[in-house]
């Protein structure tokens, strides 16, 4: 348990080593203080928790796109997310190879734009698809034409599109197509050391080796909703305002839900014979007692005492107490 100074201590002792009462070497010996080391090239703005709820968001967006471009082409084609990370924007430029194609898009109504980047492995059997072959590729590393640039646009704006599910439910976003390039080096769109997150799929085309697909989203685009990345903020949120309204929605789907209800009247033995020997209209004696409560069950717990009886023309039972077992939290 760590002791707490007061004024009047801490001053004594400021007092006391100024005057050389207490030897330098002495308080030294007390231990340095434990540092960590931080780049401020590279601040890290998002915390585990958003990158987690990138992530989890980001396996329903690749999902959605390989069942999207298995229709769509005709072909059997698997996105992955491979990785989610936080790097400066810097790096990320230089990491990507050229050719290459850029699309930067907006999410309205968040500012500033997002770049999602899809290598040539991935590129060109996209387009030979689209072009009606069998995706096979041979050239990976020659410049894309003008009209190979209008259909992978055409085939762009559809993937955004899927964004829109994905952030359904942490906000409300339209995503709008800005640009498609080629060039990677000529893209400033911030500043060396503006922190972006990295989310990196995997795409297998037919039988061709893995492309890859880099989402880069800026923190300073995300900024505005970057508290509701919190899954724990996101819950609060969702369930702590109009509560009365949520409870009734949750009573109503619980008064939908169907549960078995049965009553034990006893049990007994009987041999073989007798039981042969049953007639229409036979009494069988059981072991319980006549004036003693059945019991009721719901599902598989024992709920309720009860007592025989006919309603009409049919048998039934009537609740009579409420029988609470040791253990028994259902």
């Amino acid at each position: 348990m760590q002791e707490v100074l007061s004024q009047n201590e801490i001053d004594s002792l400021l007092q006391a080593l100024s005057k050389g009462d207490i030897p330098l070497e002495e308080v030294e010996a007390g231990g340095a203080p434990k540092v960590k080391n931080y780049d401020f090239r590279r601040p890290n703005k998002f915390s585990k928790e958003h990158l987690r709820t990138l992530e989890m968001l980001h396996q329903h967006f690749a999902r959605h796109l390989s069942s999207f471009l298995s229709g769509y082409l005709r072909s059997n084609i698997n996105i992955e997310l491979a990785s989610v990370g936080q790097i400066i924007f810097d790096e990320f430029i230089r990491s990507v190879p050229s050719p290459t194609i850029l699309t930067i898009f907006d999410l309205l109504p968040l500012n500033g734009s997002a770049i999602l980047e899809s290598n040539t492995s991935f590129i060109f059997p996209i387009i030979d698809l689209m072009f009606g072959g069998n995706g096979a590729t041979t050239d990976l590393n020659r410049e894309l034409t003008d009209i190979e640039i209008q259909v992978i646009k055409k085939i762009m704006s559809r993937i955004l599109e899927y964004l829109v599910p994905t952030w359904q439910d942490i906000f409300e976003v339209k995503p709008e197509l800005r640009a498609i390039e080629t060039s990677p080096r000529l893209q400033q769109l911030y500043s060396p050391n503006e922190v972006v997150a990295l989310l990196t799929f995997t795409a297998t085309v037919g039988e061709n080796d893995s492309g890859m697909i880099n989402l880069c989203l800026p923190y300073i685009m995300l900024d505005p909703v970057i508290a509701k990345l919190s899954m724990r903020q996101q819950f609060i949120r969702q369930f702590a305002a109009d509560t009365g309204e949520y409870h009734q929605k949750i009573m109503y789907w619980l008064n939908q839900c169907e549960v078995e209800i049965s009553a034990f009247l006893g049990e007994t033995e009987i041999t073989v014979e007798d039981f042969l020997n049953l007639q229409v209209g036979d009494v069988i004696v059981l072991e319980k007692d006549v004036n003693s409560d059945l019991h009721v069950f719901v599902g598989e717990s024992l709920k309720f005492g009860a007592q025989a009886g006919v309603v009409g023309d049919n048998l039934a039972v009537q609740i009579v107490s409420l029988i609470e077992r040791e253990g028994n939290d259902d």
